[in-house]
């Protein structure tokens, strides 16, 4: 492709400085608010100095986003627009790739057993995108999940991108793999136009129901919730929109559940805690925060400062490791524009007392230590 477009597409869309509620909660008097008191790069993820040798391996110089999800007892992680020799804006650009992760524990790292690879053995487009100026740029996951054996990848369909944080998403769905990943497929049941508020989310299987926190196309909207019979997630029509106070089939009356403005997002449950945990880019205040609630449906505490732009440039997509649960500390990955990879990071997290609806918490852990990429 083109470097000028994969370098435009990459700039506008890296840049960051653009349940049932009473089943989802804990017992009285055992929650506990947490509280982020060091954070730490565990290492690179990806890129030619990554301790998986991406470069080599499978011509990824450079990439981003890294959702996982958990498929037959495997971790695999999803990547972005992904380019070979020169990194970002360089050659063999493919809008989505996937790893296989060899062990899942991240206090070792998160290393690569393999990826979704073509015959020549480099990692594979897995969606198509037609790569139109207009049309359809690129195909972006959003994120993945299993359920039943099939791989899903929540994704949308950029068709421009704007200013820094804002693109137009011409649509989002979901697709699916019955191979492990191999193939994927992409049913027009599955296709929502843009503008419902839910290009990009964050899945989470609770109880009946898989859960979708959803933002709209860029990083400047609210977080909003739905939720769906994990048998029926490709059926638009099967989709309940949580409203502030019930489960509706109105996706219009759909609420916030964390005011703007969000980017990308992950959410984890914590045992330990009793605690959801949501992650996102807050790009106005330039930083990854975290909020702690509950329940899915909220209400979601404070958003505190996990980590600034300042400490690592460009930041930009934190997403919790699922394997691992929450409890003294939290494993995430999080991109990086300015060297555009992905980075295991490790955040250290203290629990208090539990706090008010609305209280702030005055002091937010920042301590970092420097990037080792």
């Amino acid at each position: 492709m083109a470097r000028s477009f994969a370098l435009g597409c990459s700039i506008a869309y890296a840049l960051a400085f653009g349940i049932n509620s009473a089943a989802a909660a804990p017992p009285a008097g055992q929650a506990v608010d947490l509280r982020v008191s060091g954070v730490e790069v565990v290492a690179p993820v990806t890129g030619a100095d990554s301790p998986n040798e991406t470069a080599d391996r499978w011509d990824i110089h450079g990439t981003d986003l890294g959702h996982m999800f958990r498929h037959d007892d495997a971790l695999y992680m999803v990547f972005g627009d992904t380019f070979g020799e020169g990194g970002l804006g360089g050659d063999n650009w493919r809008s989505n790739t996937m790893a296989r992760v060899a062990d899942g524990d991240p206090r070792d790292g998160l290393k690569f057993a393999s990826m979704i690879s073509a015959d020549d053995g480099l990692a594979k487009e897995l969606i198509p995108s037609q790569k139109l100026v207009g049309i359809e740029k690129t195909v972006i996951p959003t994120y993945g999940i299993s359920l039943d054996g099939r791989m899903y990848l929540h994704y949308m369909s950029v068709r421009y991108w704007g200013a820094p944080g804002h693109w137009n998403v011409r649509y989002s769905g979901f697709a699916y793999s019955d191979d492990d990943g191999q193939s994927w497929h992409t049913p027009d049941e599955a296709i929502w136009p843009g503008g419902t508020g839910f290009e990009q989310v964050a899945l989470v299987e609770q109880g009946d129901y898989v859960y979708s926190f959803g933002i709209p196309e860029g990083r400047h909207g609210s977080v909003r919730l739905r939720r769906v019979g994990p048998e029926r997630l490709l059926d638009r029509g099967a989709y309940e929109y949580w409203d502030g106070d019930a489960w509706v089939k109105d996706a219009s009356a759909a609420r916030e559940v964390v005011p703007a403005p969000a980017g990308e997002l992950s959410v984890a449950w914590s045992e330990a805690h009793q605690r959801w945990l949501m992650m996102y880019l807050h790009p106005a205040r330039q930083e990854i925060v975290l909020r702690t609630a509950p329940s899915l449906t909220g209400p979601w505490g404070e958003a505190q400062t996990v980590v600034t732009a300042q400490e690592h440039p460009g930041l930009y997509s934190p997403y919790i490791v699922p394997t691992v649960a929450p409890g003294e500390e939290v494993y995430f990955t999080m991109s990086r524009w300015d060297t555009y990879n992905v980075y295991l990071m490790r955040a250290q997290l203290e629990a208090g007392p539990e706090l008010e609806p609305g209280q702030v918490i005055a002091e937010p852990g920042r301590g970092t230590r420097p990037s080792g990429g």
